[in-house]
């Protein structure tokens, strides 16, 4: 087997304006490639203490590699970042101290008991026996798990594993979450009482970059939202303020006949705020309008040009029409719910 080399890396100091006791987290320039790989590509991103900020993309976006970058467990390219005040590449162990890393997949060990996963978590962070044992209790209780405290894990479902697995990252009382996909794979109700548990960290003052490829999961739980695509921050900024980028309204069509799609886009153009948005080559059409009263010249459009439709719908946008206005294609997620 062949050894690799070790990737060179070039520390770019953070500019002095990012020294803030009210920022979480900072990036300046994040970079990070595999040779002509890039994953991520000049991050710059601020967290403010106790925020929640959603980190949207679709897999290979690059969301996994900055999380991973912000927890030291990878190494940049380039760039740098400050999480808790303490450099990344610095000071590791003293990032490492003030987070809690949840990843994709459950971190639990399968031979041991919910409780005696949390303890044997709080006796590695340096707390006492009797310590340990208190917060495991507090944790189990909060998390729904203390009916299941004492049976192995080889009873629990996906949802109680995710729950306990984001337990363990909250043993030591950290001041920052890096949450990785927390729900993929669970349920809807496994989802919605995951994100229970998010809110309540929010209540007590944790700051949370929650990565997901869930638009209404970074919809209902963000303050703000990265959006990443290909490795690059394309858009960040509240879900409102980034839905108004889009339009006031979104008219959807269901056409009769996909050969019709590129003649229609021409003729509703007039009306139009933003690029129609939808999959090429499909009947249904997403047409960001400036508000509800559009809606009769888009019939009016279509019945002088002779397109025919069998279905006609108003909504307000969402983050899935931002991402495709921004991106040019919908998130894995938005793929899978259209087919």
């Amino acid at each position: 087997m062949t050894a690799l080399a070790a990737e060179p890396t070039t520390i770019t100091a953070l500019p002095e304006d990012t020294a803030d006791a009210d920022l979480a987290v900072v990036t300046h320039g994040l970079t990070k490639t595999y040779g002509d790989v890039h994953a991520v590509i000049n991050v710059d991103m601020r967290i403010e203490r106790g925020a929640i900020v959603g980190l949207l993309g679709p897999n290979g976006s690059g969301k996994t590699t900055l999380i991973r970058m912000l927890s030291t467990l990878l190494r940049p390219t380039s760039g740098t970042a400050l999480v808790g005040g303490f450099d990344i590449h610095e000071q590791a162990a003293d990032v490492r101290r003030c987070i809690g890393l949840t990843g994709q997949f459950a971190a639990v060990d399968e031979f041991l008991t919910g409780r005696e996963n949390i303890r044997m978590m709080g006796r590695l962070a340096g707390m006492s026996a009797r310590q340990a044992s208190a917060r495991a209790d507090e944790l189990l209780s909060s998390f729904g798990l203390l009916d299941s405290a004492d049976r192995h894990l080889s009873t629990y479902s996906g949802g109680m594993r995710r729950r306990l697995d984001l337990a363990l990252s909250l043993t030591g009382h950290p001041d920052i979450v890096f949450l990785d996909e927390p729900t993929t794979g669970l349920d809807p109700r496994s989802r919605f009482a995951m994100w229970e548990v998010i809110e309540a960290l929010l209540a007590d003052g944790t700051t949370v970059l929650l990565c997901t490829q869930y638009l209404e999961e970074a919809d209902r739980l963000a303050e703000r939202v990265v959006i990443l695509d290909e490795g690059r921050v394309v858009a960040e900024g509240p879900p409102g303020d980034l839905r108004r980028q889009v339009g006031g309204i979104v008219v959807e069509l269901d056409l009769h006949d996909a050969a019709q799609r590129t003649h229609a886009i021409d003729v509703l153009a007039p009306t139009t705020t933003s690029p129609v948005l939808g999959a090429a080559d499909d009947v249904h059409l997403r047409i960001p309008v400036r508000d509800a009263e559009q809606l009769p010249a888009v019939v009016r459009l279509l019945d002088g040009a002779s397109i025919r439709f069998h279905a006609l719908a108003l909504h307000e946008p969402t983050l899935d029409d931002v991402f495709l206005a921004l991106t040019g294609h919908a998130t894995k997620h938005s793929e899978e719910d259209t087919k």
